[in-house]
Order: C-alpha cells, then sequence, then structure tokens
C-alpha cells in the first residue's frame, strides 16, 4: 500500500468513526479497540490507530493508561465551556467572512438556509438537522480564511457533538436556527461585519440554552 493509499484509508476510518461516535452508535464511553475496530471495519491495525489517535487530538476520544482509548464524555459544565468559547470564535468567524465574502459565497449560503428553511415542512430529523447546521457554520469559517480559527472551531464542534441532546427533534428549535442563520446572512450581505458577529454570537448562546433545556 502507498503512503497516499494508506492516508485516504486512514481517513475513511477516521470519518467513520466520528460519523458512529457522532449517531450515537459509539456512545461516550464506550471502548475504542484497535483490534475489535479493525475486525469491525475489516482493515488492518495501523490506519485505525492513526484514526483513534486523530480522535484523541480533536478531544472526541480520551486515552488512560492501562485502559486504552474510549469515546470521551461531556457533561453539562464541559458543553458549558464548549459554547461559551465557540460563541466568541464562531463571531470572530462571521465577522471576517463578511469583509471576504463574494457575490458566488452569499449564493451559496442563501442556498443553504434556503434548503434549511424548505425541510421545515418536514419531519425532524436529528442527524440531517444538526448536520445542516454544521455545514452552514463550516461554510462561514471557510470563507473567514482563518485555518487556526477554523481548526479550533472544529475541535470544539467534535465536542458538542458527545453532548447527547434531543434539541433538534423539536420544530420550534429548527425554526429559531433557521431564522438566526437568515439574520447571520443578512448581515454578511449587507457588508455588516459588527452586525454579523453579533448574530452568530447570539445564535450559538442561543444554540447553548435550547441544547441543555429539558
Amino acid at each position: 500500500m502507498t503512503t497516499t493509499e494508506r492516508a485516504l484509508l486512514t481517513e475513511s476510518v477516521h470519518a467513520t468513526l466520528r460519523e458512529q461516535i457522532f449517531a450515537g452508535e459509539l456512545p461516550p464511553g464506550t471502548p475504542l479497540s484497535v483490534p475489535a475496530l479493525a475486525a469491525k471495519l475489516n482493515v488492518s491495525r495501523t490506519p485505525v490507530r492513526e484514526a483513534v489517535q486523530r480522535l484523541i487530538n480533536e478531544g472526541i476520544a480520551v486515552y488512560t493508561r492501562n485502559a486504552g482509548a474510549k469515546v470521551d464524555t461531556v457533561d453539562d459544565e464541559t458543553i458549558r465551556a464548549v459554547f461559551e468559547v465557540r460563541e466568541v470564535l464562531d463571531g470572530l468567524a462571521a465577522y471576517q467572512a463578511t469583509l471576504r465574502a463574494t457575490r458566488q459565497h452569499l449564493t451559496d449560503l442563501s442556498a443553504m438556509v434556503g434548503d434549511q428553511r424548505a425541510l421545515l415542512t418536514e419531519q425532524p430529523d436529528q442527524r440531517r438537522d444538526a448536520r445542516l447546521d454544521l455545514e452552514f457554520h463550516t461554510a462561514i469559517r471557510e470563507i473567514a480564511g482563518n485555518k487556526p480559527l477554523s481548526e479550533a472551531l472544529t475541535r470544539l464542534d467534535g465536542q458538542a457533538h458527545l453532548y447527547r441532546s434531543d434539541m433538534w427533534t423539536y420544530d420550534d428549535n429548527r425554526r429559531i436556527a433557521v431564522d438566526e442563520h437568515q439574520r447571520i446572512l443578512a448581515a454578511i450581505r449587507s457588508g455588516d461585519a459588527a452586525g454579523a458577529r453579533t448574530a452568530a454570537c447570539a445564535h450559538v448562546a442561543g444554540l447553548l440554552v435550547r441544547t441543555r433545556r429539558r
């Protein structure tokens, strides 16, 4: 196997494990045994070992001596801290994206929000709706063009996904999120960088409250 082929396989294994963790198929506390996962995924141990190490680096998994790696656990206090940092950084991303956004970027963001609004007439799908929310924010971060900022937010996103919440199963939460996305987009479109930052910060702050609501 070439170096490129091994890297692609590691990427595939990492994406699979990450998706299974976020979907709850590998819930918090689940051991990430390299031999067991390699057998389950029908691959060699090396790409699994590298993928698990990436999960540890991303804050999605933890390693302890004598116990090995396992899916991390996020409690109420941790999720509050995660969202507080994300609020600041996503606000900065929206600010910077406003200054860099092209007409094509605006068209793409508008299409995303339009798709999200159209889906409000359908039944909630927690995995789909959470993914669409993340795709919108990821697009803004990419427009901002700040790699350290984007990498920090990717780590925070991973940790947030470990928190078990039924937020996306409620129609009012879905509708509120789309309205907040629309406000962020409107500020970016008008060139109001400060307004985009304010709207993004408010959105993330609201997500925290709704995520923890029982």
